[in-house]
């Protein structure tokens, strides 16, 4: 059994990255890694790391940060953060123009957690 959990905030953007392009069926086939930074070094207030498409649209930006990763979505929110509850990860509404929703990624499974709220963003 694995006790050690990653809690590694550019390790944790890597897993998610390959969960992301891992996948050949609905809707995650339409989600792709773009603008990769392969040298980004995490920090506090979060650096970016790569951004999610679907269909070529901007869905997601992710930021590393030393203990976590924060997903900011821009579109689908409603459907977001319904499974982000449901997948038990934090979420924080933005209200900004236009809306976002962040989620926190605080482990490395999550990581598979984070695919499915991508995938009903992707879905919405």
């Amino acid at each position: 059994m694995v006790e050690d959990r990653i809690t590694d905030g550019k390790r944790i953007a890597e897993l998610l990255s390959s969960e992301v392009t891992g996948h050949e069926r609905a809707p995650y086939d339409e989600l792709a890694v773009v603008d990769a930074d392969p040298d980004v070094e995490p920090t506090a207030d979060g650096a970016r790391a790569y951004d999610v498409t679907c269909g070529g649209e901007q869905l997601a930006r992710v930021f590393v940060q030393p203990d976590r990763v924060r997903v900011e979505l821009y579109g689908g929110l409603d459907a977001a953060r319904e499974a982000a509850a449901g997948a038990g990860l934090r979420v924080r509404p933005v209200a900004s123009e236009p809306p976002r929703l962040v989620v926190f990624v605080e482990y490395g499974a999550a990581a598979k957690r984070a695919l499915d709220v991508l995938g009903a963003a992707a879905s919405a």
